[in-house]
C-alpha cells in the first residue's frame, strides 16, 4: 500500500544519477505541417539520448491520423533506432482492415502496439463499436495476439473512466484487457499522486500482475489541460489552479512552475515503488527533458536497436 508522504519536509528521495534506476518512455503526435513535422523532430533528438525504454505516436479522434501515425512510427525506428509503438484504435475499420494494418506493422519491425477503443470525432455522442468491427480494446488485444506476438500496452484511468458505471466495473474491465494479452497498463494522466497509488493498488488487488506505469502530462498550457481533463475524468485540484494563475503571459516562469510540479509528483510515485514513467509530450521536449534530470536521469549515447 502507498505510504503518504509529508509535503512539508524534504523527505522525498532525490535521485542520484549514478543511481537512478528509472525508465521512461515519451508519447508523441503525428505531426500536421512541415513546422510541427519540424518541432516532432527536435523533440525526439532531444530525448532519444535518454534512451526511452520505448516511445508511442498517437492516433486523432476516430483514427483520422492512422496514414501520418504509421508513417512517423516507421520512420523514428528506421532513422533512431529507438523502439517505436503504433497508438491503434478500434474505431472506423473493420476487423480485417486492422489486422492489416496490424501486419504492416509487424513487417515494418513494429512490435509494440498501444490498443485503444479510441474515442469518436467531436460530433458524435455516445460510444457505438464499428460494424465490424473490434468493439472494445480487449476485443483488440485479443485479435492482435493472434496476428503476431506484439508487446502491447493498453490504457487505464486512475479516477475511472468516465464512461465506466463504476469504479469496480473499470478494474473488472482493465481486467480483461490483461486477460486477453496486455503486457502493460499505461495510465490516463493525473494530477495527484495518490490518485494513481490508490488506482494501482485496486487494479493489484483484483489480480492485475502486469506493469502498471503512471502517465505524466507537464502542463504546458493550464486551461489545455482543463479540457483534456474535463474529457476524461481528471481532478484538477484547487492549489493547481491558483498555482497557475496568472502565468498565461509569463511562459517561462509557467515553464518552470510545470516542471517541479511534475517532479514533486514523480517523486512521490518513487517513494512508493514506482521507477518506470511514461510522458505525455505534446511534442515538446523541454519539460520533460527537464523532469528526467531532476529525477537523476542523464543522456548518454543512443542504444541502437537490435
Amino acid at each position: 500500500m502507498w505510504q503518504q508522504e509529508d509535503r512539508g519536509r524534504m523527505s522525498l528521495p532525490f535521485i542520484s544519477p549514478r543511481l537512478c534506476d528509472l525508465e521512461v518512455s515519451f508519447e508523441f503526435f503525428p505531426p500536421k505541417t512541415a513546422k510541427m513535422e519540424e518541432l516532432l523532430w527536435d523533440s525526439i533528438g532531444v530525448l532519444a539520448p535518454l534512451n526511452p525504454s520505448f516511445v508511442s505516436v498517437t492516433y486523432g479522434a476516430g483514427g483520422t491520423t492512422r496514414a501520418r501515425t504509421h508513417d512517423v512510427v516507421t520512420s523514428i525506428q528506421k532513422k533512431t533506432g529507438l523502439k517505436a509503438a503504433a497508438h491503434l484504435t478500434c474505431i472506423g475499420a473493420t476487423r480485417e482492415e486492422i489486422d492489416e494494418i496490424a501486419k504492416e506493422y509487424w513487417d515494418a519491425g513494429i512490435r509494440h502496439i498501444v490498443a485503444l477503443r479510441g474515442d469518436l470525432p467531436g460530433t458524435e455522442k455516445g460510444y457505438v463499436p464499428t460494424p465490424g468491427g473490434y468493439a472494445y480494446a480487449s476485443d483488440l488485444v485479443e485479435g492482435l495476439k493472434k496476428i503476431a506476438p506484439f508487446e502491447i500496452s493498453v490504457a487505464g484511468y486512475p479516477e475511472t473512466h468516465p464512461e465506466a458505471v463504476s469504479a469496480s466495473m473499470d478494474i473488472t474491465y482493465l481486467k480483461m484487457k490483461v486477460d486477453a494479452g496486455a503486457d502493460r497498463i499505461i495510465s490516463q494522466f493525473f494530477m495527484e499522486p495518490e490518485a494513481f497509488l490508490g488506482f494501482r493498488d485496486r487494479a493489484v488487488a483484483a489480480g492485475i500482475n502486469v506493469p502498471i506505469v503512471p502517465g505524466i502530462l507537464p502542463i504546458t498550457n493550464f486551461n489545455k489541460t482543463l479540457e483534456f481533463a474535463a474529457k476524461c475524468g481528471t481532478n484538477i485540484p484547487e492549489w493547481m489552479e491558483t498555482l497557475f494563475e496568472a502565468l498565461d503571459d509569463q511562459p517561462k516562469t509557467r515553464e518552470l512552475v510545470a516542471a517541479t510540479v511534475a517532479a514533486e509528483q514523480c517523486r512521490v510515485l518513487y517513494a512508493n515503488g514506482i521507477r518506470n514513467f511514461h510522458f505525455y509530450t505534446l511534442n515538446r521536449a523541454e519539460l520533460a527533458l527537464a523532469i528526467c534530470h531532476m529525477l537523476g536521469m542523464r543522456s548518454s549515447p543512443l542504444k541502437k536497436a537490435v
